[in-house]
């Protein structure tokens, strides 16, 4: 179905919804029953057909008509984010089949992905002929976070202590190399055996993500924020309470700017990295070093509130109105207010000036929006506005985003990247987290099941 076809389905949504609240609960009826059409169809176009049965895992690599293609390298991160998505179905369907799936991703991990020499996971694994070869030449914290993410789900949908007892071991693999005792927070880039980069003064080939290796980073801690959260739910330790701590008030009080929008990367003292006074080559060529992200700060917003919440706080006012701020500041500047959709990423030229440098409309900024909105409309109750944006935003990812003729999302929206259509559906940095998190979490939203959530009265 093309974009202008599927803005049709929307038509019955718009005439029931003209008066009554009959209506409009008739209204929220076709919504629900859309976007658990959208989940079912999501699951069931990636499994079975994503499952390694010849290597172990997950494939990775999938064109947009969804055949195989490509090098089919393993990567933790989507490696351990289809063990956290074929978890989260198996719990919210209390399916057996998925928890089979997750079971054979749960084994890829810690039978390949683990380090038994240095400890830590491995960040990428290549096939050589038959078998798997180590290609990566150092760790990242970001991607044993979603290791610890990935196994804590798994064990609370198999309870299965083989991935507790992995998690712990992640977990306090980080606790000793990537954790910096003195200024707090954590090192993304670390060396092979977890030491860090800060005197390493070579730039050769062998060095990963050489440019960051002395500073820390919004997505690596959001992550670990994330993956804490998980953990703290099975396994309620308290260091992993202190450090999840800590990490909610440092992304919340000082990696989130004053503005509303999330610092990406920071010197070891949390003094911000900005190109703001560089050339504009240079501002050019690290762009994703240093701009505004408007998916990443919805989605934090949102990860706060989680952790938050599994903290126990629930009635944590600064981190609430914090998460608040993140997502106004984004509809105010990143939200295209005539289609819908939020935009990739913007910069501040100074305090006033501000302007869009990337109008793409990438698929999990768009999930994580959605998610976000959603919630903050039930806990907002007296703003129906961010209900009213909620339902445009499905609207825009219903018409834009997901491929009705070959299943799944493009990678960014139709209307402002119409070659998107023809690009791999799945790569190691495209799976299916972001989306099935969002579809599982409004569903649950609508129907009052949501944790985050008032109790409807």
């Amino acid at each position: 179905m093309k974009p202008t076809l599927a803005l049709l389905s929307f038509l019955v949504i718009l005439f029931m919804g003209c008066s009554g609240p009959s209506k409009k609960k008739d209204q929220k009826n076709v919504l629900l029953s859309q976007l658990e059409t959208a989940l079912d169809t999501l699951a069931k176009v990636w499994y079975p057909k994503t499952i390694d049965s010849a290597h172990g895992g997950f494939w990775s690599d999938f064109d947009h008509e969804w055949q195989k293609v490509g090098p089919q390298h393993k990567m933790l991160v989507s490696q351990a984010r289809h063990v956290w998505t074929t978890s989260t179905l198996a719990l919210y369907h209390n399916d057996p089949n998925y928890l089979r799936i997750a079971t054979h991703g749960f084994h890829f991990l810690k039978d390949h992905m683990w380090d038994s020499i240095n400890g830590g996971f491995h960040t990428l694994l290549v096939r050589k002929a038959d078998s798997l070869k180590v290609r990566s030449t150092g760790k990242s914290a970001y991607g044993n976070a979603f290791a610890i993410y990935g196994l804590a789900t798994y064990y609370k949908a198999s309870k299965d202590t083989a991935a507790l007892h992995l998690a712990k071991k992640g977990f306090l693999w980080l606790e000793e190399h990537a954790r910096d005792p003195e200024y707090g927070g954590y090192f993304d880039v670390l060396q092979m055996d977890g030491s860090w980069m800060l005197t390493v003064t070579e730039t050769d080939s062998n060095h990963e993500n050489f440019i960051r290796k002395d500073w820390k980073d919004q997505n690596s801690s959001i992550h670990l924020m994330e993956s804490f959260t998980a953990l703290y739910e099975v396994w309620p330790h308290a260091l992993v309470k202190e450090r999840l701590s800590e990490l909610l008030v440092l992304i919340r009080d000082t990696i989130t700017t004053e503005k509303g929008y999330l610092t990406l990367h920071l010197e070891r003292d949390w003094t911000p990295v900005s190109y703001r006074d560089s050339t504009a080559a240079a501002r050019k060529e690290n762009f994703f070093l240093d701009h505004v992200s408007f998916g990443h700060d919805v989605e934090t917003a949102f990860l706060l509130m989680e952790a938050s919440h599994a903290l126990g706080r629930e009635h944590d006012s600064v981190t609430l109105v914090k998460a608040k701020k993140m997502v106004d500041h984004a509809l105010d500047w990143g939200w295209d207010a005539s289609t819908g959709g939020f935009y990739e990423g913007g910069y501040y030229w100074d305090d006033t000036k501000r302007t869009i440098e990337d109008s793409r409309k990438v698929w999990w900024t768009q999930a994580e929006c959605l998610n976000t909105l959603l919630l903050l409309s039930k806990l907002y109750p007296d703003e129906p506005g961010y209900y009213d944006l909620f339902e445009k935003q499905w609207r825009y990812i219903h018409t834009y985003l997901i491929d009705h003729t070959n299943g799944g999302w493009y990678a960014a929206g139709l209307d402002t990247s119409p070659e998107a259509e023809k690009r791999a559906k799945a790569q190691n940095w495209k799976v299916n987290y972001h989306t099935t998190r969002s579809l599982i979490n409004v569903i649950k939203m609508m129907k009052g099941e949501f944790a985050l959530t008032p109790i409807p009265k």
